[in-house]
Parts: structure tokens; C-alpha cells; sequence
């Protein structure tokens, strides 16, 4: 009740009445991204709507990142948030609310159906037709290895909506599960001719020839959509459940050409693409993965409280922050390191209203006990 809401804006309703394919890709960040390696990501990444400031927290790993895209809210409970809503009507969550409208829907993962619970759970996100995954029908469509393929996965079920009147689907993909060795991972041995030259480590090379996996998944979807003459009406969502833990910081600062630390490690990509938006729209907010929902039911031009959520709309006027697991977070003013009470001021000090890192402290620890009471108390 404390909380302003926010308001429509010059986006409210900029996609409404397109299809979405929301996109959970395992271990993903933008360093994957380039215009030589990877070109149908690059094109994703840069057209559409680009993100300058986004961050990508690892909250209770892959359960705990799928929770936050998902239901626009923290995992406060760890592991166990996404399993805490099996029982709860899911209201807010995009499966809901396109199914109200009559769209086809449906969840896919290529691994097993049964991991995290995931048989009882995303077949409650909303989703007219369920969810599939390896156990329950997705076994159709890719090989028994690790990780599974996100190309087979694609492949496989695109064909099953793709010619529905309207559609809203979600994949959460594997292929870039970390263990990035030729032995130890499918995709890293599969696509390693691709990589075996850069002036990377081993280490390096097989985390990128893993999530070439997923760049071949893309390129047949868009390829596929725009074959159909549809990419103008279809909206691509894709975002990381957590930066590739499965490599260490110094591993990692192979990659980027910045200092790799408690903040810059989190900084990542989000996509939201669709075909005819060549023209990029660039948000500066600082955001992370829980914006992603408000921000999707606000394009979509869908009436909601804000207050019920604890991301914010990228696009409104209301208080942009990122906001990592242990209650750090970033603005356009101040990072703030929770584990150790550092601040890292962007702008003079004598800039800032007066007690701004305190009462952002308060607003950040308020989404936390927002998150926790919404999940103990939104049952059936």
C-alpha cells in the first residue's frame, strides 16, 4: 500500500495481440553474443529492444532463475519458490494471462519432466495445453545425452503451434549446462570444430560450443517464422536463469573486458526481439529478470497492479533497480554490496536526494518480504 504504482505509458499495448516464445536459457550471458560466432543472437540482441543495463542474478540456481522470469517475483525461499506455487492460482503469469485471450499455449524443457518438480509446477503457469519434457513426450523429439539438444527441442515442437491462430509458449532450454568438456558434455564435443581456434582456454571454448547449441535452435525459429511470414507478429523473450557459474571469475574475464567482480559478473543480456523492429529501442534502466514479467504485461497492454510484483516495468516512470539474491543492487546512482556494506557511487555524492542508499536499502529488503508474503500466502 506504501508503494506508488505505476502507469501505462507510450509502450502499453505495443504487442499486444502477438505471439511470444518466452525463453529460460540455461547458463546464458551476453558474452555468448557476437556478430561473427553467433549472428542470429547478435541480430536478437540488437534489434528489437536492447538493454544497456541489465543484470542476471544467481538466485537459487536454475529453479530460482526460471522463478524470477516467470513470476516476476524473488525466490525468497530458494529452490523451493517455484515448488511453493504448484497449489497457487498463477494469476500474473503471461501463461495466465494469454490463455484468458484464447491463445494456444504450452512449456517445454529437453530434460527430464520430473526434475525440480516440474511436471507439477509448469503445468500450472497457465499454459492451455500443459507442459512437456523429457519423460512425457519430449523424448519424441531429442537423444538420451548430456545435456540434451536445444536444436532437437526446437525442431521437434516448433511445428506443433506454430500454425495455431495465436500462440505463447516457454522453453526452458539445457544445452548450456555447465561441465564444459568434450567428455563431459554433449553439446561442447558437438559443436567444438566451431571454437577449437579461438584464443580462449578449453574451459572457454567448450562453455561457448555448448551454447552454439542454442544459437542453431534460434536461427531455425526465426528462420521458421519468417518462412511462415509470422516473425512480424511473434515476440522472442529470451534471458539466463543465472550467469555460468559453472566457470570460474578468472575463467570468465577471458571473455569480457571488464573487471570481473561481485557486481560485474551479474551483467548480462536481454533479449525481446520481433520481426519488423529493426530499429532497436534502447532502455538504460537499471533492471534484472524480475522486470521482465511487468514489463511483457505492459507491452502486451494488459491492466495490473505493479504493487503485486516485484519487478517494475522497464518503461515507466516508477524506481528502476537491479537487484541481485542477497539484497545488493544497482541504480543509476549507487551499487550497493549487501555482503559487505560497500557503496560504489556513479554520480557525487551531493547529488543524491538525502538519505537515498538508506531508503533504497529499505525498498529492496520491502520486494523481499513482498515476494515472501505473496508466495506463503496465494494459495488455491
Amino acid at each position: 500500500a506504501s508503494l506508488t504504482p505505476s502507469k501505462q505509458n507510450e509502450y502499453t499495448g505495443l504487442f499486444e495481440g502477438k505471439n511470444l516464445i518466452l525463453i529460460t536459457a540455461e547458463a546464458f550471458t551476453a558474452e555468448v553474443i557476437d556478430p561473427e560466432l553467433t549472428p542470429p543472437l547478435y541480430r536478437l540482441a540488437t534489434k528489437g529492444i536492447r538493454f544497456t543495463d541489465y543484470y542476471q542474478p544467481a538466485s537459487a540456481g536454475t529453479t530460482g532463475g526460471e522463478y524470477q522470469n516467470v513470476f516476476g517475483m524473488l525466490p525468497t525461499a530458494g529452490g523451493a519458490s517455484f515448488k511453493g506455487t504448484q497449489n497457487h492460482y498463477n494469476y500474473m503469469t503471461m501463461g495466465s494471462q494469454l490463455d484468458r485471450l484464447g491463445y494456444y499455449g504450452k512449456a517445454f524443457h529437453n530434460n527430464s519432466y520430473t526434475y525440480y518438480d516440474r511436471h507439477l509446477t509448469h503445468n500450472n503457469l497457465g499454459y492451455s495445453d500443459g507442459f512437456m519434457g523429457y519423460g512425457n513426450g519430449m523424448e519424441e523429439y531429442v537423444k538420451n545425452r548430456w545435456p540434451q539438444s536445444d536444436l532437437e527441442m526446437f525442431q521437434g515442437t516448433l511445428p506443433t503451434y506454430i500454425d495455431k491462430e495465436k500462440f505463447n509458449v516457454y522453453y526452458m532450454t539445457v544445452s548450456g549446462h555447465n561441465g564444459y568438456t568434450q567428455t563431459g558434455n554433449s553439446m561442447t564435443a558437438r559443436n567444438w570444430d566451431l571454437v577449437k581456434d579461438l584464443p580462449y582456454s578449453d574451459q572457454i571454448k567448450g562453455y561457448l560450443a555448448a551454447n552454439l547449441e542454442l544459437e542453431k535452435a534460434l536461427a531455425y525459429m526465426v528462420g521458421e517464422l519468417e518462412a511462415k511470414g509470422i516473425a512480424e507478429d511473434t515476440v522472442i523473450c529470451l534471458t539466463s536463469d543465472h550467469f555460468p557459474y559453472g566457470l570460474s571469475d578468472g575463467q570468465y574475464q577471458e571473455l569480457v573486458d571488464y573487471e570481473v567482480d561481485s557486481f560485474s559478473k551479474y551483467r548480462s543480456s536481454l533479449i525481446f526481439w520481433v520481426g519488423g523492429l529493426e530499429e532497436p529501442l534502447v532502455v538504460e534502466e537499471y533492471c534484472s529478470n524480475v522486470d521482465i514479467l511487468p514489463t511483457l504485461l505492459n507491452l502486451w497492454g494488459f491492466e495490473y497492479d505493479s504493487r503485486l510484483l516485484a519487478g517494475t516495468d522497464v518503461f515507466s516512470n516508477g524506481t528502476h533497480v537491479a537487484v541481485l539474491a542477497d539484497k545488493s543492487f544497482f541504480t543509476d546512482k549507487v551499487w550497493f554490496n549487501a555482503s559487505t556494506g560497500e557503496v560504489r557511487y556513479l554520480v557525487d555524492e551531493s547529488e543524491l536526494p538525502a538519505n537515498y542508499v538508506e531508503n533504497m536499502i529499505k525498498y529492496v529488503k520491502t520486494k523481499f518480504s513482498l515476494s515472501a508474503d505473496i508466495l506463503n500466502t496465494a494459495r488455491m
